[in-house]
């Protein structure tokens, strides 16, 4: 095949243009397209609070609908055909992908924004408030979240690996409701091109976002200050490890890297657990999860309308989390469906409720017990590092107090790039087989698609963050959510109404 003909132009070209026409106009006058955009966002925030808990309920309802109704013992492939990995190896993929490094930002920081800022009734800072703060955390990354990343799989993994359709593209899991004049036409190409654009635009905005984590680290530890330079030099040395990820692919690269990974982690958490708090973190583990249980529904359904004050950060960044989560949907969805041969229906969607929201809920455990209990024994004043606009110098800070300070900031430190890197290497991936005119249902990606657009990402974000262009692609990655939730219930529909017409679930099931 004609390398020139390995990627869809007619689809990747005005992705591209339209997020650098976007762009650069907010980038040059960043503080006005910050004011209209941050307003445009609290408008529909404020206006769709409750719309935006209840898509959350309603996403989890229908995935355990599906996993534990005739449709959950559907295979995604040959049912005679063992699974493409095993069920650790799967996992660590789904964890890689799904949480990526953020779990180390939040896990260790996201407690602070609560304590700050607590529900209504609470005292900052108190008891209390370190409660909700830890247990919010673990909210965050929940069943919902997950719901939300998963949903729009079925639908994928169906026409890939049974339908062997051989385009894997949201517009050919709708061809069943829309029909082939759509599919074929303006419209499948206007749903394709809505799926890069916040795809596109999200990777950008988290390999620019991304590389302070690391280097607020390296600063602590060298005794420099965050530089520009030292910025791109973190970026591009991360570039370099996804992009070469993403070539290896799913077998040499991805799953070698998300695999290695699960392991260094769980090292990481031992190393704490055993040179920091042991006891106290594994008790306050044990109350936060308790009282997340316990105020589970407060969580996912409150928006505080009794209160006429401004609303607390647990409401807005509920809200925000979910809107934010929406614009990845449709990339975790379509890996997961990539990644899902030979898995039936239950087993992709359960696998994604439940390894995440477990290792997540881990990690916050240990990393904000960690926190909590530097807080707690006065050793360092938390809550007022967190305010400033260098929040993440808060973490290599904790992460000094241990027995070998310095050891602990160089594991967390390889911990999130080889977060970061799975997380974007897995981007690249399925961005490259998504706008492949390969056969999706046979061939992996070629080689060649994966290093263009790993550049293509790099250079959008390298270009964003050097004109300050960051801010306003992240919120404008927010608002892509809006038209993606719509996406998602279509697709959810579409895999029904597929799986129905084939009787899938009596022909395509295990014996």
């Amino acid at each position: 095949m004609n390398k020139k003909r390995l990627i869809d132009y007619k689809i990747f070209v005005p992705s591209l243009l339209i997020i650098i026409g976007i762009s650069i106009p907010f980038a040059l006058y960043e503080s006005q397209s910050l004011k209209l955009l941050n307003s445009i966002f609290a408008f529909i925030v404020d206006v769709f609070s409750w719309g935006y808990l209840w898509y959350g309920i309603i996403l989890l309802a229908a995935g355990l609908y599906l996993s534990f109704s005739k449709y959950g013992q559907v295979v995604l492939g040959d049912p005679k055909e063992k699974p493409r990995f095993n069920l650790f190896e799967y996992a660590s993929i789904l964890i890689a992908m799904g949480i990526g490094s953020t779990i180390m930002r939040t896990g260790m920081l996201q407690w602070t924004s609560v304590a700050n800022d607590p529900p209504p009734g609470v005292e900052p800072g108190s008891a209390t408030a370190l409660l909700w703060g830890n247990s919010y955390s673990m909210f965050l990354w929940g069943f919902q979240v997950f719901a939300i990343f998963v949903m729009a799989a079925p639908a994928m993994g169906y026409i890939l690996h049974v339908k062997k359709r051989p385009l894997m593209r949201i517009s050919e899991a709708c061809r069943v409701l829309f029909g082939d004049k759509f599919t074929d036409g303006i419209g499948g190409k206007i749903l394709d091109v809505l799926f890069l654009i916040s795809i596109l635009s999200g990777a950008a905005v988290t390999l620019g976002l991304g590389t302070p984590i690391i280097t607020h680290n390296l600063s602590n530890l060298l005794g420099i200050k965050v530089s520009f330079t030292m910025t791109i030099i973190v970026t591009l040395v991360w570039v370099f490890l996804f992009s070469l990820s993403a070539y290896l692919g799913i077998e040499k690269g991805i799953k070698r890297l998300s695999t290695w990974n699960m392991y260094l982690a769980g090292f990481f958490a031992v190393f704490i657990i055993i040179g920091g708090p042991g006891v106290f973190i594994l008790n306050y583990f044990t109350d936060s999860v308790s009282f997340l249980l316990t105020n589970y529904l407060d969580f996912s359904l409150n928006t505080e309308s009794v209160y006429q004050a401004e609303p607390t950060h647990i409401q807005s960044n509920t809200v925000f989390w979910f809107a934010y989560s929406a614009t990845w949907a449709m990339l975790h969805s379509v890996f997961a469906a990539k990644i899902s041969k030979g898995r039936t229906i239950k087993e992709m969607i359960l696998t994604y409720l439940l390894a995440p929201t477990l290792i997540s809920w881990l990690a916050t455990g240990v990393l904000g017990g960690l926190g909590v209990h530097r807080y707690l024994m006065g050793d360092m004043s938390i809550l007022k590092l967190v305010e400033n606009e260098a929040r993440m110098a808060a973490i290599p800070e904790i992460l000094a107090t241990l027995p070998f300070g310095q050891i602990a900031i160089i594991l967390f430190m390889i911990v999130a790039l080889i977060f970061l890197t799975t997380t974007l290497d897995s981007t690249t991936y399925t961005v490259a087989a998504y706008t492949s005119t390969r056969d999706m249902s046979k061939y992996e990606p070629p080689k060649t698609l994966r290093v263009i657009i790993a550049a293509v990402i790099t250079a959008v974000a390298l270009v964003l963050m050097r004109i300050g262009g960051l801010a306003p692609l992240e919120v404008i990655a927010g608002l892509m959510g809006l038209p993606i939730i719509l996406v998602q219930f279509l697709l959810i529909y579409a895999a029904k109404k597929m799986i129905d017409k084939d009787q899938a679930w009596k022909t395509n099931v295990r014996e």
